[in-house]
């Protein structure tokens, strides 16, 4: 069986990795930019701040700072109108997730036809987009390193998950100097976020000899730095490991695949706008629970490249990593999803049923060790409330 892998043509990683832009514009003959950026993110004036050499080196800057969590359809086209108003050849996303994803469905419909949600699944974009540099704010996505978007559509209250080849990144700089100012709960969310495309990537139906490595290897780093990162936010060390850990996650999970606890967090975050990183967070120890059994010998693995087991028994190990995950949720004070705001036990059990069937149409649950019927994503659900 042959295996199909892809990645950013340039990765550059560490302390200053965001000054490289302008020499990496130059490279790939980029002269007139595009940023793409949140409200948050922009009134902190780092996106002023890596477009001040470019203008003086004599290239066109325009931002785009409208992009919002979990950005939709209308988010898109507004950036694409942007855009092309410029007359841009180069999109550079600095943010986190949203920004990212945002980016990459504007790079790829500059040069595809509209409406977006005919590239929902796998494989669908006809045309390459323009050339995207991909700048992380935080350190839990792994878009920069993925061929990957989710970008919801607020008439049909669903996330469509678009992956294909035309989506990935040029370039991405990770630099995790940019990740020191995250906030405690941030990291937390982000954090078990990477953790979770780790452990998918390396237990999916579709893992592989080249995803395990990077899957295993993100995997490893989050148990050496998370906890550190979230209890000291300046700490360069742990933090350099959960930017490194994140890209290599991205890398992992976009090349096998992500399993069920994505494919229940999505419609978390199109019912509820509960943020991708801490759906994911809530719903880890639960969903890998009730997917141990199909794959006890990648779980054992995991377990021990997380130092949570050595010469014990593959049941023991999974046990143990069980154990971990529910006391670092603890920690890190994940919540659970009736203490999240605006979520109401009525409204959720009445969409329980819609929101396994969405679980289910995203594919992403097909991939998991254990294939889950509806009725058991309903009880799953059930469980993390």
């Amino acid at each position: 069986m042959s295996y199909l892998f892809n990645a950013p043509q340039t990765i550059i990683h560490g302390a200053g990795a965001r000054h490289e832009l302008l020499s990496q514009l130059a490279r790939i003959g980029a002269r007139r930019v595009f940023f793409v950026t949140d409200p948050f993110i922009n009134g902190t004036g780092l996106v002023q701040t890596l477009a001040e050499p470019l203008r003086q080196a004599g290239l066109a800057v325009a931002v785009f700072s409208a992009v919002q969590p979990d950005p939709t359809v209308q988010n898109v086209l507004d950036g694409l109108a942007e855009l092309n108003k410029y007359e841009a050849d180069v999109v550079v996303a600095v943010g986190g997730g949203s920004s990212i994803d945002a980016a990459k469905a504007i790079a790829v419909m500059q040069t595809n036809e509209a409406p977006l949600h005919q590239y929902i699944g796998y494989h669908k974009i006809p045309n390459e987009g323009l050339p995207l540099i991909a700048i992380p704010t935080t350190a839990g996505t792994g878009s920069e390193a993925t061929k990957v978007t989710v970008i919801t559509d607020t008439e049909r209250n669903v996330k469509m998950m678009i992956l294909d080849a035309h989506l990935m990144p040029t370039i991405a700089l990770v630099d995790y100097e940019l990740t020191l100012s995250m906030p405690q709960t941030l990291t937390a969310h982000v954090g078990v976020d990477t953790l979770t495309h780790g452990i998918e990537a390396y237990v999916s139906q579709k893992a592989n000899l080249l995803s395990d490595p990077l899957a295993l290897s993100c995997i490893n780093l989050v148990s050496m730095h998370l906890q550190t990162a979230w209890q000291e936010p300046m700490n360069r060390k742990a933090r350099e490991g959960m930017a490194m850990a994140a890209c290599l996650g991205g890398m992992a999970f976009t090349n096998s695949s992500v399993c069920l606890v994505h494919g229940m967090s999505r419609p978390l975050g199109a019912q509820f706008h509960l943020a991708h990183g801490l759906s994911n967070a809530i719903l880890l120890p639960v969903v890998t629970r009730f997917s141990v059994p199909g794959a006890i010998e990648r779980y054992a693995t995991i377990a021990r490249t997380m130092g949570q087991v050595v010469n014990e028994s593959d049941e023991a190990a999974c046990n143990a990593l069980l154990a971990y995950l529910d006391q670092q949720n603890q920690l890190l004070k994940i919540p659970r999803l009736r203490d999240c705001k605006g979520i109401d036990q009525l409204v959720f059990e009445h969409l329980l049923e819609k929101m396994a069937t969405d679980a289910l149409a995203s594919g992403s649950p097909q991939n998991n060790p254990i294939v889950p019927t509806p009725n058991e994503i309903i009880a799953l659900y059930q469980q993390v409330w």
